[in-house]
C-alpha cells in the first residue's frame, strides 16, 4: 500500500541537499513532477485513487497529513520533512488535509497524467477494490 522512504540528508555549513534518484532511493522512472502550495489548512485535496500509477510524495517545506486506505487499511501519515517520502502504490484511495501555511508538497510519478486511470468516487473506488478481490 505505501512505503515510507528516508532521504539521506548531505550538508556542510552551507546548507543541506536531498538526492531523489529514479531506481536508486526512487523504486520507479520519473515520469512527472507536480507540487501543491498555499492550500488553506481547512482544505482537503487528492480524494481519489489510481489503477495504475505509483507516486512519492514529500512535504519539501511545511506540514500536511495523508490519510491513505486500500480497502481493508486506512492510517494516517504526518508528512512534515524533506528527508522523508511516502511512495504510494496503485489502487490505493488518498486525501491530503491539514496544509500547513508555509507547506509545499512536491509529487513524483511514474507515468503522465492520464485522467482514466483516476477513481474520483469513493463509492466506486471500494467497487473496484472489492472486483480486484
Amino acid at each position: 500500500m505505501y512505503k515510507i522512504i528516508n532521504f539521506d540528508i548531505k550538508g556542510d555549513d552551507r546548507g543541506s541537499l536531498i538526492s531523489i534518484e529514479q531506481k536508486k532511493n526512487l523504486p520507479f522512472d520519473i515520469k512527472r513532477v507536480y507540487y501543491i502550495f498555499k492550500s488553506s489548512g481547512n482544505v482537503r485535496r487528492g480524494m481519489h485513487a489510481h489503477k495504475k500509477l505509483k507516486q512519492l510524495l514529500v512535504a519539501v517545506n511545511g506540514s500536511c497529513k495523508l490519510v491513505i486506505e486500500n480497502g481493508i487499511f486506512k492510517e494516517c501519515l504526518l508528512l512534515d520533512s524533506p528527508s522523508k517520502g511516502i511512495y504510494i502504490e496503485e489502487i490505493v484511495w488518498r486525501e491530503i488535509y491539514d496544509f500547513s501555511d508555509d507547506c509545499v508538497l512536491m509529487v513524483l510519478t511514474d507515468d503522465y497524467y492520464n485522467e482514466d486511470d483516476y477513481i474520483r468516487n469513493y463509492e466506486e473506488f471500494k467497487r473496484y477494490v472489492n472486483a480486484k478481490k
